[in-house]
């Protein structure tokens, strides 16, 4: 964190603090040169490239030792005390005694923020330490990589969600979190991150009904307010004015903001006596505070309304708005109720942003132009003395910055800005605000026609799948990038996806509806599928997320139902809170439970088709693949029937043997390949005929999946099965006269090479040979469990 001296910041040169903007046309960023470093996410090391990240699998005895920390003291900036808050403070201490999290809740303005940071240095740290975050637009997996690094020294590490649980058990640190406003869900598995350590986290609204204990933050008592507007002051509260102070502490509601505004409108009167705003003037406290401001002061607040609630720190102040002390001048503002002193710099208040954006005008535009906002943090996050966590602490000012450049028609601006801070919240871990970044670059390249753009922010948004262990959607986005970077001619690129491409599932194999167009594995120039737009940076809206969605302009396979895959607008990974992951698609991921998937209930990732078979460790075909996102075609988008795992592409075992979530140990099932009979050519879209054996041939289930049984000639039957990480076995079924039974292994994907339990498969084929009774049934410890345990249904092809 910043200090609010401004230690660890990096000073600007001349050309970076507004003096001689460029034109218009002049906002060339070199991506390249030394934009670049190397990271490990949970089982990967990821070498972060401005061209195309590259991805090697570590082995277990290559992946970082955490050091623990002896102890944690990550404090806020220093404050006078509240006035008033004795008893709160009191209470908040008892009630994390009792319960170990709490929620300190209520309305902006009513001094969270300033109790919080005073509990943080007054109250009994933990055992181990205490910390003190910002939550604000921070996902819950980059708060716990957060703590995580504070508690461990591991640089540029990021362990798996299972391994983050293992190494936070026992660290009893206390954890203040302000402006947590994340959904109970989010906070839950924000706790379960660090289980030994205790929360306060403060917020606007209660949200954690009946799981911790509350303290709602009321306003100050009149005795109160008048002592806080007398400090405020500087004097004792002349006579005259008293009953001005009791009307504004009683009109203000007790609220510390608003009696901070009050004192710094007063006024010295023609005797020099101090005057304090009367009833009818509270409404226009804000204009009238204005008026008061110099032209340094309204230039700095300008560009905090222009940033909305994004934190800045004051050296970007100083640059863009040309002024000497910006310190002084945001800290001037702060005092006045006007802005908001954080730990990483000053924001604009929430009831402010709106009123100087309607009051500016008069004097200036109200917002700062888009180019010279992109070409100052562009040229700033190309800096060699910029850090990567310094870029990551202005995430939200840079998405927003990007958004205006779109806004204002330049989305240009937004492509170039998202490129050039791309590299460095890669290496930052902060895989939330990458994901917006990453999402809000792809969607303005695609406004912008820039096909480079477009392919380097499709391979990076593969890559930060894989570092969250979303192998699946890896795959169809990895897919989509050869596709691209063939299309520019960029064999660097290719080569790098096709690298990052040996670690995600093997695909599925195109259904007639998605095949590649005919000679060649490349969309034919000038036909050029257009995956959509994407999901403009919010984290939560991510394709497939509502069963049966289908994203703008994009078809559903035929026959799909609920679950049947979105198309590939938004197809963003960044969010979505999922449903049942897919079979081998969550045990690698450096945060979130394992049994979530990025992508929604069922249905196919970014509309890819699944309803065929796989060939295992088979490439991927580019152009198949492209097309099928592209297009949303697949026969296997809809999951089969009620309560029907998801189905995705490489996990077609999963519609036979269930997700299976850790209890005691993170678990997820291996995925599973039938053998599909691609030399068959045709034969496997067909409808059964002439004499067969009763087993042997190729099959289809309810999700679509087509797969291979093959006679191994002694009466028995196999198929060969395969895991994400490379384990591979060969099922052997067993039977005769109709019935038949097998037994699958279960890995555990948090482990590579470990096999955690058994699931047994029966199958019951129908007389006329054309169709099977499936029934699948778990053997299960008490560590795992099968939730899509149940009957399936399959169809002979062949």
């Amino acid at each position: 964190m910043a200090d609010q001296d401004g230690g660890g910041r990096q000073p600007l040169g001349p050309e970076h603090r507004g003096e001689d903007a460029p034109a218009r046309g002049d906002h060339r960023v070199d991506i390249r040169g030394n934009a670049s470093g190397t990271v490990i996410a949970g089982h990967h090391n990821v070498v972060i490239d401005a061209h195309g990240s590259t991805v090697n699998l570590l082995q277990p005895q290559e992946r970082p030792e955490p050091v623990r920390r002896e102890s944690v003291a990550l404090l806020p900036r220093r404050q006078r005390d509240p006035v008033g808050r004795e008893a709160d403070l009191e209470e908040l201490g008892a009630t994390l005694r009792r319960h170990g999290l709490v929620q300190l809740w209520g309305p902006d303005g009513v001094g969270k923020s300033t109790l919080l940071r005073h509990a943080a240095r007054r109250l009994d740290a933990g055992p181990d330490g205490v910390l003190f975050l910002n939550g604000a637009h921070r996902e819950s997996e980059d708060l716990a990589q957060e703590i995580f690094e504070a508690c461990y020294e591991a640089p540029g590490y990021a362990p798996t969600g299972p391994e983050l649980r293992r190494l936070m058990a026992g660290v009893r640190v206390a954890v203040y979190i302000d402006d947590a406003e994340l959904t109970p869900e989010q906070l839950r598995q924000l706790t379960d991150a660090a289980p030994d350590a205790t929360f306060v986290l403060a917020s606007r609204e209660r949200t954690l009904l009946g799981e911790s204990g509350q303290v709602e933050l009321r306003g100050l008592s009149r005795a109160a307010g008048l002592q806080l507007l007398g400090e405020e002051l500087g004097l004792p509260l002349p006579q005259h004015e008293r009953a001005a102070a009791h009307a504004l502490c009683g009109l203000s509601l007790g609220r510390p903001l608003l009696l901070l505004r009050a004192a710094g409108l007063a006024r010295a009167g023609a005797a020099g006596e101090l005057r304090l705003p009367r009833a009818a003037e509270i409404e226009g406290l804000l204009p009238l505070l204005f008026e008061g401001l110099d032209p340094a002061a309204v230039g700095v607040l300008r560009l905090l309304a222009t940033l909305g609630d994004a934190e800045l720190d004051p050296v970007h102040v100083g640059a863009l708005c040309g002024v000497a002390d910006p310190a002084a001048v945001c800290a001037r503002l702060a005092r006045l109720g006007l802005a908001e002193a954080t730990e990483r710099g000053f924001r604009g208040v929430a009831d402010v942003v709106p009123e100087i954006r309607r009051w500016a005008p008069a004097i200036f535009p109200a917002l700062f132009p888009a180019d010279r906002l992109c070409d100052h943090f562009a040229r700033w996050a190309a800096l060699p003395t910029t850090t990567a966590s310094q870029v990551a602490d202005h995430g939200r000012a840079l998405e927003l910055v990007a958004e205006l450049a779109e806004e204002q028609g330049r989305p240009d601006l937004a492509v170039r800005l998202a490129r050039a801070v791309s590299p460095s919240l890669a290496q930052s871990l902060r895989f939330g605000v990458w994901g917006r970044l990453l999402d809000r670059g792809e969607s303005a390249a695609q406004q912008a026609g820039d096909a480079t753009a477009r392919a380097y922010f499709t391979h990076e948004k593969a890559i930060r799948c894989l570092m969250t262990g979303r192998r699946v959607v890896a795959a169809v986005l990895l897919a989509e990038a050869v596709v691209l970077w063939r299309q520019l001619g960029d064999t660097e690129g290719v080569d790098a996806a096709l690298n990052a491409q040996q670690y995600t599932p093997a695909p599925s194999v195109p259904t007639p509806e998605a095949a590649a167009p005919e000679g060649g594995g490349e969309t034919p120039p000038g036909n050029d599928p257009d995956p959509g737009a994407a999901a403009g940076g919010d984290p939560g809206v991510t394709a497939g997320t509502d069963a049966g969605a289908a994203g703008p302009g994009t078809g559903t396979a035929p026959g799909s139902g609920p679950g049947a895959a979105a198309g590939p607008a938004g197809h963003s990974p960044s969010g979505g809170d999922a449903g049942p992951v897919p079979a081998g698609d969550g045990g690698g991921q450096p945060w979130g439970d394992p049994g979530t998937s990025p992508v929604g209930d069922a249905g196919a990732a970014h509309g890819a088709g699944t309803g065929t078979g796989a060939v295992p460790n088979a490439p991927v075909d580019p152009a198949t693949a492209f097309a099928a996102h592209s297009s949303g075609a697949g026969a296997g988008g809809a999951a089969a029937g009620a309560g029907a795992g998801a189905v995705l592409p490489g996990a077609l075992w999963a519609s036979l043997l269930p997700t299976v979530i850790g209890v005691v140990v993170a678990v997820a099932l291996g995925v599973g390949i039938y053998q599909v009979a691609a030399s068959d050519g045709g034969s496997a879209t067909g409808s059964a005929s002439g004499p067969q054996d009763e087993l042997a041939g190729v099959w289809r289930d309810e999700a679509g999946n087509v797969f291979r049984i093959s006679g191994t000639g002694d009466g028995a039957y196999e198929v060969d099965v395969q895991a994400t990480c490379g384990e591979s076995a060969t099922v052997e079924i067993t039977g005769g006269s109709g019935s038949y039974r097998a037994t699958m292994p279960v890995w555990d994907e948090a482990a590579c090479g470990t096999t955690v339990g058994e699931a047994d498969v029966t199958i019951e084929v129908a007389s006329d040979r054309s169709s099977a009774a499936v029934q699948v049934t778990e053997r299960s410890d008490g560590s795992w469990e099968c939730y899509t345990c149940g009957p399936q249904n399959w169809t002979r092809l062949s």
